[in-house]
């Protein structure tokens, strides 16, 4: 993250400056898959998705982390896909974001200094909740939308995400958004550590590298979730194993 934050934009504002939405050339090694499968005996661990008990976890994308970002304004049309793929199939869509406190917090002035502590106090964005997301994004009626005060959104006593989930029957979470190797890895592994079965979209993801994005897809595929791409997920979110 640079003295701006993941992007380089400033909260609050849709300016690109005429960056083109990018890609991450994402990858998992390919010992990395045959590790996995000598142990489990097949490539993936979740080769069924089951609607109802799904929910898509949509982590931090807010104009302060998407505009200026070409890769976060890359995955905005995977975010869209997997949000309609994940309610047609019954599931739950749930958009997380920084909560905005009244002051930073002493930690982060001491971590990051005051300025750069001040600009995340603020990266939620001002407004109705539903209102700070990248405006290309919008809830459905009846999307829970949630607010963290830490990098996890499953982190105990710092989002409301689990009992939104526990109240929705979930027990299966695809986590997308922003940034891969920050708020996104946390977020996969407190999930884990709670037991869900998690899947990471590999391309609706995204942070400032590919070595960077790549690096945390192998943690996560080797340690605490599955690993695959939007067009994979759709697959299995229609009912289709794979």
């Amino acid at each position: 993250m640079n003295a701006t934050g993941a992007t380089g934009a400033t909260a609050g504002t849709d300016r690109t400056d005429g960056i083109e939405p990018r890609r991450h050339a994402w990858r998992i090694d390919a010992d990395e898959y045959a590790r996995q499968e000598r142990r489990r005996g097949h490539r993936h661990a979740y080769r069924e998705l089951f609607g109802e008990r799904t929910a898509l976890v949509v982590v931090d994308m807010v104009r302060f982390f998407v505009a200026g970002n070409g890769f976060g304004l890359g995955i905005v049309p995977q975010v869209q896909a997997l949000a309609h793929g994940t309610r047609s199939a019954g599931g739950t869509v749930a958009w997380v974001l920084p909560a905005v406190a009244a002051q930073p917090t002493r930690w982060a002035v001491d971590f990051y200094g005051p300025d750069v502590a001040e600009r995340y106090r603020s990266a939620g964005g001002t407004g109705a909740v539903t209102d700070r997301l990248w405006p290309e994004l919008v809830p459905a009626p009846g999307d829970p939308v949630v607010e963290k005060n830490a990098a996890s959104a499953f982190f105990p006593g710092r989002c409301p995400l689990p009992e939104v989930l526990d109240g929705h029957g979930v027990d299966t979470v695809i986590v997308c958004g922003l940034v891969t190797n920050v708020c996104v890895e946390a977020t996969v592994r407190d999930a884990a550590t709670l037991g869900y079965r998690v899947v990471l979209a590999a391309d609706a993801c995204a942070t400032r590298s590919d070595a960077a994005h790549n690096a945390t897809l192998a943690t996560v595929y080797r340690s605490f979730g599955d690993v695959r791409p939007t067009a994979d997920i759709l697959t299995l979110l229609a009912g289709r194993p794979g």
